[in-house]
């Protein structure tokens, strides 16, 4: 049996935020808690959104105090603004760190024995539903409008928490691609990598399924094709949109079948030394893919390669796992991603309390191939350069 949990109900394409004003009326919604951060606000984004809000004559509050790496804090302050405002919706506009804090609050909503936020860590059974959340995404990466995850940083232990809870789902997304043309071409990049990496981790991961990998395909040949333009040209409005679809459709995929050890290596350098999500998956991506081809996941490496428009006919399966691996190497160095650990300050004496930490992480169980602390060490090893 396979199941599978998407949203009520998504808007796509530039200027999608208008529906804003006709969803908020049909489902009867009064008030707004508007949950962002001050980059979003200071570019100008928010207002975007604002501006639908003042049109439709919605009272609205705004809460923005949310960090790059969001935290058990940031959640619990946001709780405390939301029933401040007595808002009877959230509206989430961002990328995944507030998405990811507008999911955690509108659980703790619902669920008070929860207000600690660490009790969720891990795949927690709920019982109720989340306070009423739309999602709007303002980077293409995450897929956190679509998925039943979301992290949130223990701030006391310095690791990061996965979240798995099919009631934390957005009600409704608006993956509108207007509200990402601003976005600097280094977040393009890691935020399109961090995409591909959900890609290719559900296509090969334990739990894929002839469903999650049509998703993961069209995906990867989406960003294959239109991530380097979007890195290149941020107002290419056509590659924009191409890009928010990726996320989106791979969301929908990753979300319900599970990802594998380039997540579970990410986190803790993003717990321990805040690396951002996105750069730490582009910088493990070749490797773990290269690791994980010794694995019944070698056939789809082939899949990859294809993707990316590479001809395979008459190459062996190990001849295309070399050349996946390559291009999306080749890709990383594109985008100026960095290619070292010790360029975040990580040194050698780091690596037993980050490998003990990604080991242990909810995403190693649904890795293509079985692994150990002393692998995972080895592989943040061979990234110290």
């Amino acid at each position: 049996m396979e199941r599978y949990i998407f949203n009520e109900c998504v808007y796509t394409g530039a200027g999608s935020r208008e529906c804003l004003i006709e969803e908020l009326s049909n489902r009867k919604f009064k008030k707004v808690l508007l949950v962002t951060d001050d980059v979003i606000i200071k570019t100008g984004v928010a207002k975007k959104v604002s501006d639908v809000l003042d049109r439709g004559g919605y009272k609205y509050s705004i809460f923005y105090d949310i960090k790059p790496n969001p935290t058990v804090e940031n959640v619990q302050a946001g709780y405390r603004a939301l029933k401040k405002s007595r808002a009877d919706v959230i509206i989430a506009v961002g990328g995944g760190s507030v998405i990811d804090t507008a999911k955690a609050m509108s659980i703790i909503a619902t669920n008070k024995k929860h207000l600690d936020v660490v009790s969720l860590s891990g795949a927690v059974k709920t019982e109720n539903k989340a306070f009423p959340l739309i999602a709007i995404p303002t980077t293409s990466g995450t897929g956190a409008e679509v998925t039943i995850n979301y992290v949130i940083t223990d701030t006391i232990k310095k690791k990061k928490m996965v979240c798995v809870d099919p009631n934390d789902i957005p009600i409704m997304s608006i993956v509108d691609a207007e509200l990402m043309s601003s976005m600097p071409k280094g977040l393009t990049a890691s935020t399109g990598m961090d995409a591909l990496t959900h890609a290719i981790e559900s296509l090969i991961c334990k739990g894929a399924t002839q469903f999650s990998d049509m998703f993961a395909l069209e995906s990867i040949r989406t960003i294959a094709k239109y991530l380097i333009i979007a890195y290149k040209d941020g107002n290419n409005i056509e590659a924009r949109e191409k890009m928010a679809f990726a996320q989106y459709v791979v969301g929908m995929g990753f979300s319900n079948v599970g990802l594998g050890i380039v997540h579970s290596m990410a986190h803790p350098l993003g717990g321990r030394f805040d690396v951002a999500h996105g750069v730490a998956n582009a910088m493990l991506l070749p490797t773990v893919m290269k690791y994980n081809a010794e694995s019944d996941s070698k056939p789809k490496y082939r899949l990859i390669a294809e993707c990316f428009g590479l001809k395979t006919t008459g190459c062996t399966d190990d001849k295309c796992v070399t050349m996946a691996v390559n291009v999306v190497k080749k890709l990383a160095k594109e985008l100026n991603i960095p290619t070292s650990l010790s360029e975040f300050g990580i040194e050698l004496k780091d690596l037993d309390i980050l490998s003990e930490d990604a080991y242990s992480d909810i995403c190693t169980g649904g890795n293509p191939r079985s692994t150990s602390v002393k692998d995972i060490k080895n592989l943040y090893k061979s990234l110290l350069k």
